[in-house]
C-alpha cells in the first residue's frame, strides 16, 4: 500500500512539474533567456576578435555617455544607463542602442500624437471656468493651465464626486451603475482575474451586450501571463463584448514591454466614470486575503468631467485601430447630463510615458510645494527620484505637516526594502511615516490643506511616474475632499509611526539589499 501511495505522489509531482515546464509563462521566460544568451554570446565574440573592436567601442562608449547625459530624462534614469555602459563597454553600449532603436514604442508614440491631435477639439477648456479658478487662486489656475496645455485635459465645474474609502464600496456602486447602463460601457483595467468580483461584473456585461448596449473591455497584457488565457478577448467577443489586450506579452526583447497600461477606468453612458486603485480581482474587495487586509480607494464622477475619461479611454482603445472613431457619437450623451450644483472643481487627467511630460509627478510636486499646513499621502510604494525626495524634505523642513501612509505587509519585498532606504532621510527632515498594520495599502491619495486632493492610479515610484500609462482626478474645493481627509485620519488610527530607532533595527541583509536596489530604482 505504501509503495502505491508513493508512486501516486511521484506521478502527481511529475505531472505538476510537467505543467510548470510547459506553461505559457515558462515558454516565454525560456525564449527571452535564449535571446539574452544569444546577445551575450555575440558580445563575447566581438570582444575576443580584436583590440581594434575594443578601441572602437571605447570611442562609442564615450559618445554614448555624452548622448545619455544630454537626454531629456531624469538624472537617476541616466545614471541607471551610464553605470552598465561604463562597466560593460561593449555589452552596455549595444544593449543601450538596442533599446533606443526599438520601433514599437516609437510607433505607439506616433499613433498617440495622432489621436491627441484628433481629440483636442473635444477637450477644450471652458474659459469662464478657468477664470473662476484664477480668481480663487492663481497658483491653482497655473496648475490647471499646465495640465490643460501639456496633459491635454481641462478643469471642470458642474461635476459631482463620490469617494469610496474601500474597494468593497466601489464594487457595490459599480455594480449598481453597470445595471443602469443604456447605451455603452467602456472599461480599462491593469489587472483582471477570474473570481467573484470579475465573474459578477462579467455576468452584467454579457446581459447588457445581449440587450444592445455597446460594451468595450480592455486590459493590460500582464494579465495574460498568469491570470487569464492568452486568447481571452475571443471568449469575451463570443458574448458580444468588444475586447482587446493592451501590449500583449510576447517572448521578444523590447523596451515597450516596460510601458504597461496601469489605468483603471470605467465610463458608463458618458454620464458616470470611475477611477482609483481598485482592479478587478478578489483581493481588492477583500474576498480573498492577500497581504492581510487590503486598503484601497476609488472615486465616482458624474457630470461634465466624465468627458475627459471618455476621451482618455477612446485614445487608448484606438492605438491599434485603423477605423476612424466617431467621438461625437459618445460625447452627445455627456452633453445631456443635467447641470450639477456648484461643488468646486474637478480635473481628470492622464499620463503617458511617450509625451516627455511627467504630468503625474508634476501635479504631486506642485501640490507639495504650495502646501501651507499639511500634505497627507497614501501610497503602496515609495521609490523616489531626487526631485520628489527634495520636495517632501523641503515641505517638512518648512513646517508643513507631511505624513505618508505605507503598507506594513508588502506585496513586493524588494520594493519594500528599497522604500525603507528613504525612511531615515525623510524622518530626519520631519516627515512622519506610518505603516498600515492590518495589511497592505494600495490607495494612491494626496490631500493638501483640506483644499486639494488627488485620487487615481499613480504610485510614488518610477514605474508609475515615468514608464506606465496612468490616470488620476484632481479636486479643488470639492466637498468630497473632507471625506477623503476623514478616511485618511481613520486609516492613521490603524497605523504605527515609524521611528528612527526602528530604521536602525532593520536587519543587515535588508539594509544591504535596499542600498543595492537603489541603483535599479528607475526600473522599479
Amino acid at each position: 500500500m505504501n509503495v502505491k501511495v508513493h508512486k501516486k505522489k511521484v506521478k502527481r509531482k511529475l505531472k505538476g512539474l510537467t505543467k510548470i515546464l510547459f506553461s505559457r509563462i515558462a515558454i516565454i521566460v525560456l525564449l527571452v533567456i535564449l535571446q539574452i544568451g544569444l546577445i551575450i554570446a555575440a558580445f563575447d565574440w566581438l570582444r575576443e576578435r580584436s583590440v581594434y573592436f575594443y578601441g572602437f567601442f571605447l570611442v562609442v562608449t564615450v559618445l554614448t555617455v555624452i548622448a545619455i547625459i544630454n537626454e531629456r530624462s531624469n538624472p537617476m534614469i541616466k545614471l541607471a544607463w551610464i553605470v552598465p555602459v561604463l562597466v560593460f563597454p561593449v555589452g552596455g553600449v549595444l544593449f543601450y542602442l538596442f533599446m533606443q532603436t526599438q520601433l514599437a514604442p516609437k510607433m505607439i508614440a506616433y499613433r498617440l500624437r495622432e489621436l491627441l491631435h484628433k481629440t483636442e477639439p473635444y477637450l477644450q477648456q471652458d474659459e469662464q471656468t478657468f477664470l473662476e479658478v484664477k480668481e480663487k487662486d492663481i497658483q491653482i489656475s497655473n496648475l490647471a493651465y499646465y495640465v490643460g496645455k501639456k496633459g491635454g485635459y481641462p478643469i471642470y465645474k458642474n461635476s459631482s464626486v463620490t469617494y469610496f474609502p474601500i474597494g468593497e464600496k466601489k464594487f457595490e456602486e459599480l455594480i449598481n451603475q453597470l445595471r443602469q447602463a443604456k447605451h455603452f460601457i467602456f472599461m480599462e483595467y491593469f489587472i483582471v482575474e477570474e473570481g467573484y468580483m470579475w465573474n459578477t461584473i462579467l455576468d452584467i456585461l454579457i446581459e447588457k451586450a445581449s440587450k444592445g448596449v455597446e460594451v468595450r473591455f480592455m486590459y493590460d497584457g500582464m494579465c495574460s501571463v498568469t491570470m487569464l488565457p492568452y486568447n481571452y478577448p475571443k471568449t469575451l467577443q463570443e458574448f458580444g463584448i468588444k475586447s482587446k489586450i493592451f501590449s500583449p506579452i510576447r517572448p521578444v526583447l523590447s523596451s515597450h514591454q516596460n510601458n504597461r497600461d496601469h489605468r483603471k477606468i470605467v465610463v458608463i453612458d458618458g454620464k458616470v466614470a470611475f477611477t482609483g486603485g481598485v482592479n478587478l480581482a478578489d483581493e481588492y474587495i477583500n474576498k480573498k486575503v492577500r497581504f492581510g487586509h487590503w486598503k484601497d480607494n476609488a472615486i465616482m464622477i458624474k457630470g461634465e468631467a466624465v468627458r475627459s475619461f471618455l476621451i482618455m479611454f477612446l485614445q487608448m482603445w484606438n492605438i491599434t485601430e485603423k477605423k476612424e472613431e466617431d467621438y461625437e457619437k459618445y460625447l452627445c450623451y455627456v452633453d445631456q447630463e443635467e447641470t450639477i450644483v456648484d461643488d468646486g472643481f474637478v480635473m481628470p487627467y492622464g499620463d503617458s510615458p511617450f509625451d516627455e511630460e511627467n504630468v503625474g509627478e508634476e501635479v504631486y510636486m506642485n501640490m507639495i510645494y504650495r502646501a501651507k499646513h499639511y500634505v497627507h499621502i497614501m501610497t503602496p510604494y515609495l521609490i523616489l527620484d531626487n526631485e520628489m525626495l527634495r520636495a517632501l524634505i523641503f515641505s517638512a523642513k518648512s513646517g508643513v505637516d507631511v505624513k505618508i501612509i505605507m503598507p506594513h505587509i508588502p506585496d513586493k519585498w524588494y520594493a519594500f526594502v528599497l522604500a525603507k532606504t528613504y525612511y531615515g532621510e525623510l524622518i530626519d527632515a520631519g516627515v512622519k511615516i506610518y505603516e498600515y498594520t492590518p495589511g497592505f495599502v494600495h490607495a494612491k491619495t494626496f490631500i493638501v490643506d483640506g483644499e486639494e486632493a488627488v485620487v487615481g492610479t499613480i504610485n510614488l515610484d518610477f514605474r508609475s511616474l515615468y514608464l506606465h500609462f496612468e490616470d488620476a482626478t484632481y479636486l479643488y474645493q470639492n466637498s468630497e475632499i473632507d471625506k477623503i481627509e476623514e478616511d485618511y485620519e481613520n486609516t492613521l488610527k490603524k497605523c504605527m509611526l515609524i521611528t528612527k530607532e526602528m530604521c536602525k533595527r532593520l536587519a543587515l541583509k535588508e539594509r544591504v539589499a535596499g542600498r543595492i536596489l537603489r541603483l535599479f530604482a528607475p526600473l522599479m
